[in-house]
């Protein structure tokens, strides 16, 4: 996660003071180790697009078989013996079972077999009966009688076993029972379409993607960085599509959490520094019972963590040092700011209600048992605690703010956000945007102008700017109809 320096120079926002994951058995991590050691770069990275895994997971599993730590990679599992009367009593159960169902099978074969007889008598003595006028009917009915027995314990003893016990021959069986097949349609080769991709660019976009510097990125996110080195290949849904083909999309790679239900405040900002949102979020430390406190405030029209700190303790003077720095280090004006928060003890305290008195800062507070009231800074932890390289657990508070220092520099100057159109915090908040979006233009221009067969629907655009950003937009309300009752 290293970030690249902006433009020109911004304020720290640093101030001091379970997810559910997945479980991988020991044979799997065995194999997957296998598998990876015997594969080239773009074979790796499809190996862990494909699994769902990130090179980190690999480098761990890799280390613990290398120092020895067997119980990290499997945990063997005794089996007892088996008492050889178990097994005699099991054979003589399935002797048992095969006589039964011989058995039924031959009370059944007899049944029909006595069915039939009586049929073929009966057709016998009307022929005896009538003369030889009647000698073709006798001899259908018999014939009838027989194929009917036939059909009847074909599902019991099989088509041949019953042929052969009424002395039908298969050839009069399948001559009479035949079905012309229908005639096979002429096979047509699919003609391509002119704008497809060849096999060779199909291959150099998936290496690409597989290769060492993109294997931890989403299609997404690569098709942008690449847009913004000025490289167009191909569509965002064409990275998925090329991938997709060669199975390696579809299962999510983050660790997922069962997320929270929605609910209501009305807020919206049309530009940065409006409304900021803040929460604090707990971070295991190295022994059970031992936590880290991160607070963090995020501008919501930008995503830009504008104030963070790691800390001991939950506390209402710790807020008011990390809402007054980070005021005063944005510049921010009185009466121009909304601090949004839920309505944990720290939040609701009268220390930080006297300090936004004194700021000019309107405050907001998020609805009883509702996370979703708070989404941007909850999202912001999320995409925190679902990091390849958030760790189980920190071993001091130094590791800590360590971890999320280069964390919220890769944030706010590196992630290519989907809620501003996959722009950098950073250029949104200090209004960079426009530019970034005019260069991702001219690079599809470019792209268009070099193949425009490629393009069906006309020039391709990029994203456009961010909008307004809401916490809970009010619903349009039904129009009413007015009419005058009579």
């Amino acid at each position: 996660m290293d970030a690249q320096q902006p433009e020109h120079e911004v304020p720290d926002p640093e101030v001091r003071e379970r997810p559910v994951a997945r479980r991988y058995s020991a044979a799997y991590k065995a194999r997957i180790l296998a598998e990876y050691e015997q594969l080239d770069k773009a074979g790796k990275g499809a190996l862990m697009r494909r699994e769902g895994l990130y090179s980190s997971l690999i480098s761990g599993w890799r280390t613990a078989r290398d120092h020895g730590a067997a119980q990290a990679l499997a945990r063997p599992v005794g089996r007892p013996k088996a008492d050889p009367r178990d097994k005699k009593i099991e054979a003589l159960e399935g002797e048992i079972e095969r006589l039964r169902a011989e058995l039924g099978t031959t009370r059944q074969v007899i049944e029909v077999q006595g069915k039939t007889l009586r049929t073929a008598g009966s057709a016998r003595h009307q022929q005896r009966d009538t003369g030889s006028g009647r000698e073709v009917e006798a001899a259908r009915l018999i014939e009838q009688a027989q194929y009917a027995a036939v059909t009847e314990l074909e599902p019991v003893i099989g088509r041949k076993q019953a042929l052969a016990a009424y002395g039908v021959a298969q050839a009069t069986w399948y001559r009479r029972h035949r079905k012309s097949p229908l005639p096979e349609r002429p096979a047509r080769a699919r003609r391509p379409h002119p704008a497809t991709l060849s096999p060779a660019e199909c291959e150099h976009i998936r290496g690409l993607l597989n290769s060492e510097r993109f294997w931890d990125r989403s299609p997404t996110s690569v098709y942008y960085m690449l847009l913004d080195e000025g490289l167009y290949l191909a569509s965002e849904s064409t990275f998925y599509r090329i991938l997709r083909r060669h199975g390696e999309v579809g299962r999510d790679r983050r660790r997922q959490a069962t997320p929270a239900n929605a609910s209501v405040p009305h807020l919206f900002a049309d530009a940065p520094n409006r409304v900021w949102a803040w929460d604090i979020t707990k971070l295991r430390g190295p022994d059970k019972g031992i936590w880290y406190h991160l607070y963090t405030i995020i501008d919501i029209h930008s995503r830009y963590v504008v104030g963070w700190m790691v800390a001991t303790r939950e506390s209402a003077t710790l807020a008011r040092r990390l809402i007054t720095a980070t005021a005063r280090a944005q510049g921010i004006d009185e009466g121009t700011l909304t601090l949004h928060a839920d309505r944990g003890s720290s939040m609701r305290s009268k220390t930080v209600a006297e300090l936004l008195i004194d700021l000019g800062v309107a405050k907001s507070h998020s609805r009883p048992r509702t996370s979703n009231d708070n989404p941007y800074i909850e999202a912001s932890f999320k995409t925190l605690k679902y990091c390849p390289e958030f760790p189980g657990r920190f071993g001091s508070k130094e590791h800590a703010r360590q971890f999320c220092a280069g964390f919220y520099r890769w944030y706010n100057h590196d992630h290519y956000h989907s809620g501003i159109k996959y722009q950098h915090p950073v250029d949104v908040h200090y209004g960079r945007a426009a530019a970034v979006r005019d260069q991702r233009a001219a690079v599809l221009a470019a792209a268009h102008a070099a193949r425009p067969e490629r393009f069906p629907h006309g020039p391709p655009t990029p994203p456009a700017l961010p909008g307004p950003a809401w916490i809970n937009k009010p619903r349009p309300e039904p129009e009413t109809d007015n009419r005058a009752q009579n």
